[in-house]
C-alpha cells in the first residue's frame, strides 16, 4: 500500500483486538473445555445466533470485503454484489441439509462418509480435506500477514509470523467455543463498521445520486457479469458449503436440529446485508477515481482508500481490525477442522491407542501447533493465494460432495456408489481445472463440474448396483440408543 500512511488509531485497535482474542481463548480454555466435544464442536450446545453468526463469519474475510470492493471498482461494477449475495442464496437450500448434518452426531465429514461407505472412502475423504485445509490455513495466514503489513509497515515476513502465532495460541487455547465467540464479535464489527463507513463516504461524495451520475449506466447494472456467472456462483457456494468442513462443524455444534436449520436461514440474511456495503464502497471509489490520486496506485485496496479519506480514524481502525480478524478467524476454523480430522479420522482409525478425553484434547492441540507452524513456513514462500485457495476448495468439495451430501438424504444407496463418486469427482475437478487454465472453461466453475460428475456417477452406479441386487450401505445416522449413550457420556464428563 505504497503512499498510504500508517493509521495509528487503526494499529492500536488491531493490537487491542488481537490481545482480546488471546484473552478470550485463554478464558474459554480454562473455564469451558471439559472434553473433546467441547473443544471440537463446542459441546453441541451453541444457540441460534452463535451458529448463524459463525456460519456467516466463516464466509466473510478479505475476499468478501476488500476483494469485493475491488471487483466493484474494477470491471464488475454493481454486479460485484453477487460475489457475496450468491453465497447468501446458497444458504437457503443448505437449510434442508442442516438438521440432517446435526442428526449424524458426528465430528467430521469423513466420519459420516465412513459410516456409509467404509474405511477407504473415509480415509480418502479425510486426506483430501486435510490437504485442502492445510492450503487454506497457509493462505489465510498469508492474507492476514499482508493486511497487517499494509496497516503497520512492519516487514511482511514478520507479519506472517505474528499472524501465525496468534492463530496457534487462539485456536489451541479455546477451540470451537472461542472460535465462535470471535466470529460473532468480528462479524458485528465488520457489518456495523462498513455500514458507518458507507454513510460517511456517501455523504462525502454528495449522495447516492452523485455517485450514480458519475458512473456509466453499465456499471450500475446488477447483471453485468451475466446470469451464467451468477448462477454458477450460487451452485459453487452451495457445493462448497455442503461439503465444507468448517460449515459442517458449525451445524454439528448447534444445540439441536432445528437450531441448525434456522441458523442457515439467519446466516443467509446476515450475508445478504453484508453484500451491499463493500460493493457500494467500491463503486464510490470508482466514482472518485479522478479526485483521489491514491486510487491510481492502490486501486487494489479501494475500500481502505475511500475509508481513510472520508471516515474518521476510529472507524478506519475498527474496519481494519475486523478485516484482519475475519481473515485470521478463517484460519482458526480451518486449522481446528484439520486437527480434528487428523485425530478423529486418521489417528483413531489407524492406531490401536486409546485416549482419554483430556488426552484427545491434548493431541488435537498438539496437531494445531504442528500444522500451523508448517503452514506458516509455507506462507513465507509467498505462493499465490488465489492458486492455493482455488486448488483447496476444488479438491476438498468435488469428490466427497455426492458421498456426503447425497449420503445424508438417500437411504437406499450402495457402498460402491459412494466410493466411485469420490474418485470420479476428484478426477473431474482436476481435469476441468487444467482445461480452465485459471478461467472457467465453457463458463463452468471447476468445483461445479467436479460436483456434477460426482453426483452423476453416484446415481448411475447406485442404479446399476441396486438393480443387480447389491446390498444397501449402512445408515449415516446413529441409533437412538447410541445417541443416548453419547449424551450420557458427555454429561458424565462435564460432571467430573
Amino acid at each position: 500500500m505504497e503512499g498510504i500512511q500508517v493509521n495509528t488509531s487503526a494499529l492500536i485497535i488491531v493490537v487491542v483486538y488481537l490481545v482480546a482474542m488471546l484473552v478470550v481463548g485463554w478464558l474459554v480454555g480454562k473455564l469451558k473445555i471439559k472434553n473433546s466435544k467441547d473443544y471440537m464442536v463446542a459441546g453441541r450446545r451453541m444457540g441460534l445466533f452463535m451458529v448463524a453468526f459463525s456460519l456467516s463469519a466463516n464466509n466473510i474475510g478479505g475476499g468478501s470485503t476488500t476483494g469485493l470492493a475491488q471487483k466493484a471498482f474494477g470491471s464488475w461494477g454493481m454486479s460485484a454484489i453477487w460475489y457475496v449475495l450468491a453465497a447468501s442464496i446458497a444458504m437457503i437450500p443448505l437449510a434442508f441439509f442442516a438438521p440432517k448434518i446435526r442428526k449424524t452426531m458426528a465430528l467430521t465429514i469423513p466420519e459420516v462418509v465412513g459410516r456409509r461407505f467404509g474405511k477407504f472412502a473415509s480415509t480418502f475423504t479425510a486426506v483430501l480435506n486435510i490437504l485442502a485445509l492445510f492450503c487454506l490455513t497457509s493462505s489465510q495466514i498469508g492474507a492476514s500477514g499482508i493486511v497487517i503489513n499494509a496497516l503497520t509497515g512492519i516487514p511482511q515476513n514478520v507479519c506472517l509470523l505474528i499472524a501465525g502465532i496468534v492463530v496457534i495460541l487462539y485456536t489451541t487455547l479455546g477451540g470451537m467455543i472461542a472460535d465462535q465467540i470471535s466470529d460473532l464479535v468480528q462479524f458485528i464489527i465488520v457489518l456495523v463498521g462498513l455500514f458507518i463507513t458507507y454513510l460517511f463516504v456517501i455523504k462525502g461524495i454528495g449522495g447516492w445520486h452523485v455517485l450514480s451520475e458519475k458512473l456509466p449506466p453499465v456499471q450500475m447494472s446488477f447483471t453485468k457479469i451475466g446470469w451464467v456467472t451468477i448462477i454458477g456462483y450460487i451452485f459453487n457456494y452451495f457445493c462448497t458449503f455442503l461439503s465444507g468442513p468448517e460449515m459442517v462443524s458449525r451445524f454439528e455444534s448447534a444445540k439441536d436440529e432445528n437450531t441448525a436449520k434456522m441458523a442457515s436461514f439467519v446466516s443467509a440474511i446476515l450475508m445478504a446485508a453484508m453484500a451491499f456495503f463493500p460493493t457500494a464502497l467500491g463503486l464510490a471509489a470508482l466514482a472518485m477515481k479522478d479526485e483521489l490520486p491514491l486510487l491510481a496506485a492502490n486501486g487494489g485496496n479501494s475500500l481502505m482508500v475511500v475509508t481513510n479519506h472520508f471516515a474518521p480514524a476510529i472507524i478506519t481502525g475498527l474496519v481494519s481490525a475486523a478485516i484482519i480478524s475475519a481473515t485470521m478467524s478463517s484460519a482458526d476454523s480451518n486449522l481446528l477442522c484439520m486437527s480434528t480430522m487428523i485425530i478423529n479420522d486418521i489417528f483413531f482409525v489407524y492406531s490401536n491407542k486409546k485416549l482419554t478425553e483430556k488426552q484427545t484434547v491434548k493431541y488435537t492441540r498438539l496437531c494445531n501447533v504442528i500444522c500451523c507452524v508448517v503452514a506458516m513456513l509455507v506462507s513465507l514462500l509467498k505462493i499465490s493465494l488465489v492458486t492455493m485457495n482455488t486448488f483447496a476448495f476444488a479438491i476438498r468439495c468435488a469428490g466427497p460432495f455426492a458421498a456426503y451430501g447425497l449420503g445424508l438424504v438417500i437411504k437406499k444407496c450402495t457402498k460402491n456408489a459412494g466410493i466411485i463418486s469420490i474418485i470420479t469427482g476428484t478426477i473431474g475437478v482436476v481435469v476441468w481445472q487444467i482445461l480452465s487454465g485459471g478461467n472457467f472453461y465453457l463458463g463452468i466453475l471447476p468445483v461445479v463440474f467436479g460436483c456434477a460428475v460426482s453426483a452423476i456417477t453416484f446415481f448411475i452406479v447406485n442404479a446399476i448396483e441396486l438393480k443387480l441386487g447389491k446390498p444397501v450401505a449402512q445408515d449415516a445416522y446413529l441409533s437412538d440408543a447410541e445417541v443416548q449413550r453419547l449424551v450420557a457420556e458427555e454429561e458424565e464428563s462435564h460432571n467430573i
